[in-house]
């Protein structure tokens, strides 16, 4: 817990700040613009003075199947086979009587009833308003490089030189 009386963090930000420096390169990706500060790393160039800042960002949700109740149970057993394996080995390994295979069996069908249940009830809380699956992502329309001044002009000529 931090106490607000604590004078060792005063030279510390406590709030986010928007980035500072000039802009010394544009990119539609973030892989080009992490090349062109390795580009200027690997040229011994001061790169604590670079800031890489997403412009433009926009949340992607990307559709990835359609959801049915066959693969949703079926997901349920598979992540509860997996999970009450692990358990049951566990198990097994406390177990001083009788041998390994009963804590196994015991954890698999546990696991696969877990699984089962926690898959489902969210499924059947939506009620057909979201009968699929994705994954969100936060992208940038294009990635700024950003220089501190005092360096920004070396930067500059440099990346000229990585664009020929």
């Amino acid at each position: 817990m931090t106490n607000p009386l604590d004078n060792s963090n005063r030279g510390r930000q406590a709030l986010p700040t928007p980035p500072s420096g000039w802009p010394v390169g544009s990119y539609p990706t973030y892989a080009e613009a992490q090349r062109a500060v390795d580009y200027l790393a690997d040229g011994q160039f001061p790169v604590q003075d670079v800031t890489i800042v997403g412009v433009d960002l926009m949340q992607v949700e990307r559709v990835l199947y359609r959801l049915t109740w066959g693969k949703v149970i079926g997901g349920g057993v598979v992540s509860g086979a997996w999970l009450g394996l692990f358990l049951g080995l566990l198990l097994s390994l406390f177990t001083t009587t009788g041998g390994a295979l009963g804590p196994l069996v015991v954890g698999l069908l546990g696991g696969i009833v877990f699984g089962v249940i926690t898959t489902s009830i969210p499924y059947a809380a939506t009620k057909g308003q979201r009968d699929f699956a994705s994954t969100m992502q936060l992208v940038a329309g294009r990635y700024d490089v950003l220089c501190d001044p005092k360096s920004a002009e070396q930067a500059r000529d440099m990346l000229a030189r990585l664009a020929l």
